[in-house]
């Protein structure tokens, strides 16, 4: 009988939603539409798309290989001689003769790569916990709501500490590697979806369907899971975005602190820079290009999240 009704229920936000949608358009249908007319949300998705498709396509599209050095016996490093941009190769030499715009392009795949999976492991663990705490807070009762307070006040202890401290104690205890580097940014992050994920929850749990399925006797655990974690997800996800430039700016700093890939070999623009330290009076190109890397890369994700951010504001949606 009890099934029966949650059955039902269940038809019911449905049609509901269904039923608005068809008046109103989805949150984010009408979301993607001011997406498409933002300037910011435009020069952002183009910015990343490049990014992606030159990170996907870098060992193919390069002219040269990265890590030969082809044309070592034309750098004097006790001279400070690098040869700079030319027609065989458009971004110059680095100090062991390799080519700096091969090496630039293969190594936005290695970016890429640390800053997706340091933003997924701070997404999948900060929102276990977040969502964990909202749901002791709102179904637990007395002694859930002691979990969730022990387990927020552990969060905001985690986001009192700066993000790249935090990163760099977690990198110094696994030594230096890749796997390191993403770990390290990935848990720096952890406590910001954590925080973010649970506010967004308990704003949930006060919602008229939330209401109706306690009041029709539905299960509290798929409440959590079927209803209020499915709609509080949207902030979430704009916020990876954000966090996602921010990870590609702290693993560049680890890799740039020693920290990252081990390999001298592998290209990846913090390494890059941090061994161009020692050429700047010399040869500065050796540090702008992948600086500038870095800065464009962040700002297209700073500016995609952005206009995402915007395009989900209440706010906005009542002014339409």
């Amino acid at each position: 009988m009890t099934q029966t009704r949650i059955e039902k229920l269940d038809r019911l936000i449905e049609a509901s939603v269904s039923a608005r949608e068809a008046q109103t358009g989805s949150l984010w249908r009408q979301s993607f539409r001011r997406l498409k007319r933002s300037p910011m949300a435009v020069t952002g998705g183009i910015i990343v798309g490049l990014f992606v498709v030159v990170a996907v396509l870098g060992p193919f599209i390069a002219p040269h290989n990265p890590t030969a050095q082809t044309w070592g016996n034309e750098v004097f490093l006790n001279r400070n001689v690098f040869p700079g941009p030319r027609a065989e190769n458009w971004f110059g030499l680095d100090h062991l003769g390799r080519d700096m715009f091969s090496r630039m392009i293969v190594g936005a795949r290695q970016t890429l790569l640390v800053g997706v999976v340091a933003t997924l492991i701070g997404f999948v663990a900060g929102a276990a916990i977040g969502g964990v705490a909202a749901a002791a807070g709102t179904f637990g009762g007395r002694w859930g709501e002691r979990l969730e307070a022990v387990i927020m006040r552990t969060v905001d202890v985690a986001l009192a500490i700066p993000m790249l401290l935090l990163a760099l104690s977690v990198a110094a205890l696994l030594g230096p590697s890749l796997s390191t580097v993403m770990i390290a940014v990935g848990v720096a992050q952890i406590p910001i979806f954590a925080r973010l994920l649970r506010g967004s929850m308990l704003a949930q749990a006060h919602s008229d369907y939330v209401l109706a399925a306690i009041s029709l006797g539905v299960p509290k655990g798929r409440i959590v899971v079927s209803h209020i974690l499915p709609n509080s997800l949207g902030p979430v996800i704009v916020q990876a975005t954000l966090v996602l430039a921010t990870a590609i700016i702290e693993a560049a700093a680890l890799s740039y602190l020693g920290l990252g890939n081990p390999d001298p070999g592998s290209p990846e623009w913090g390494t890059m820079l941090a061994d161009a330290q020692r050429f700047l009076s010399g040869a500065p190109q050796l540090a702008i290009y992948p600086a500038v890397g870095i800065i464009v890369t962040a700002l297209g994700f700073t500016l995609l999240g952005e206009a995402m951010r915007e395009s989900l504001d209440p706010r906005l949606r009542r002014q339409e």
